[in-house]
């Protein structure tokens, strides 16, 4: 291990200082207007009136101005040399995860699984409990299914919650108008929302990278404001409120001696249809695993990869890159169907403001940070970022840092910001970045994702 010289760390200790003190001017600046004045009203008068915070201003530029030093001083060891070196120093694909991914997968995998089985049989699992992991599992559900478009080939698609209010409004609007039940409409749902993906897979043929992200960013919301405008058919900004629920074979979960209880002669609890809804969505996201890992082994698979890594390549292999594409898009638009449908068949309530894009950012942010074509990573980011911002709401202990007006479920989107940075600073290819060869000779080998090309399809 190098020393430096004492002229040469003092220097580098200043300019740590100049560069932290750079990031704390411009905290400051940013600060002062959106977390230094808020809105509070007058008791008694009404209306509103501006009150300014300053120790949460001191606070937030105290935490850039060390976080920034520290970033200097230890990640970028201009002054501190760390002993570990390069095992964990931001390498593309990152050591200890990418030579471990194999086994961390055929390790936490399974165990992750047997938890989530018996999850609804522990003591801790109330209805807080089961609501939050019906909502991560969703979440998972729809990051599988836009790993197909991304993670497998390479199509950034920043309209992916679109597809997810075609399914919401197609089993609402069937089961409203034609007095569908939940499992007739739920592969009708997915069946619209896959052709809606190919739908807007033929215009974005000849696009990739920024230009079809923007594109599919229009699409996305070009779909909400037609479900925003159009009252006579989706009751526009009001909603539809009364969708029916799922049933288990028929038996409705409700009092009496011909609901689910009373035919199994349970006592009556609420509890039993969020359970029957968290082991529903668990189905759905384990099918969406086992079909995603299945169509990656066949050709197809093999064709979305190939197109992630160089689209001419492709083409020049005699690859249909059009059949391809379309493929891809309405594989995951499929996915999507079938979780907005049973989004609409939960929440009983769908409006447009549910599926703004705010969502497909969180939805990519999930797949991006987890690792671009990892399932295991999908689901460790989904868990990460869900259940993380609901934490959030049990922090009141920081009231009495910030003071009582201070509401850690405000600055949600400001951490989600401040964890991707993290990340890809960290490990700009994801937490699980390997890849695991479709096809080998012999024994497989897990690939690190400095190797293999993101894809700009």
């Amino acid at each position: 291990m190098t020393t430096a010289s004492p002229a040469a760390k003092e220097r580098s200790f200043t300019d740590s200082i100049k560069d932290a003190g750079l990031a704390a001017l411009v905290a400051l600046v940013l600060a002062s207007a959106i977390m230094g004045l808020r809105t509070t009203s007058l008791p008694g008068v009404g209306g509103l009136v501006v009150v300014p915070d300053l120790p949460l201003v001191v606070g937030a530029v105290l935490v850039v101005f060390v976080g920034r030093l520290l970033l200097d001083l230890f990640v970028w060891r201009k002054i501190i040399r760390i002993p570990v070196g390069d095992k964990w120093y931001r390498r593309p694909g990152g050591r200890p995860l990418a030579h471990h991914a194999q086994r961390l997968g055929i390790m936490f995998g399974p165990a992750l699984l047997v938890f989530a089985v018996i999850l609804p049989f522990l003591p801790v699992s109330d209805r807080y409990v089961m609501d939050l992991s019906i909502l991560v599992l969703t979440y998972v559900m729809l990051g599988w299914g836009l790993n197909i478009v991304v993670g497998l080939a390479g199509l950034l698609d920043l309209g992916y919650v679109a597809f997810y209010a075609v399914g919401a409004y197609s089993y609402a609007l069937l089961a409203h108008y034609f007095d569908l039940g939940f499992w007739v409409c739920l592969p009708l749902a997915g069946i619209l929302a896959a052709f809606w993906g190919v739908i807007l897979g033929f215009p974005v043929l000849r696009l990739r990278g920024d230009y079809l992200a923007i594109v599919t960013l229009a699409f996305g919301e070009i779909i909400r404001i037609v479900l925003l405008n159009w009252y006579t058919f989706t009751n526009g900004p009001d909603g539809i409120s009364g969708i029916p629920r799922p049933s288990f074979f028929g038996l409705e979960f409700e009092r009496g001696e011909h609901g689910f209880a009373g035919f199994f002669g349970l006592d009556y609890s609420p509890m039993h249809r969020i359970i029957f809804l968290y082991y529903l969505i668990l189905l759905l996201a384990l099918l969406t695993n086992f079909v995603t890992i299945r169509l990656r082994r066949l050709p197809v698979g093999r064709a979305w990869e190939a197109l992630r890594e160089d689209e001419i390549a492709c083409r020049s292999l005699g690859i249909n890159t059009t059949n391809t594409k379309l493929t891809a898009f309405a594989t995951g638009a499929m996915f999507a169907g079938f979780a907005g449908s049973f989004f609409a068949t939960r929440q009983g309530f769908i409006s447009p403001e549910s599926f703004t894009f705010i969502e497909s950012a969180l939805i990519l942010a999930i797949v991006v940070l987890g690792g671009l074509g990892s399932q295991i990573g999908v689901v460790i980011a989904a868990v990460v970022m869900i259940g993380g911002l609901e934490i959030l709401r049990e922090l009141n202990f920081l009231k009495v840092i910030f003071g009582d007006n201070f509401d850690p479920t405000s600055y949600r989107m400001l951490i989600f910001g401040l964890a991707m940075v993290v990340i890809m600073v960290w490990r700009p290819r994801g937490l699980i970045s390997t890849r695991q060869p479709t096809i080998a000779l012999g024994g497989r080998k897990p690939i690190s994702g400095e190797y293999v090309g993101e894809g700009q399809g």
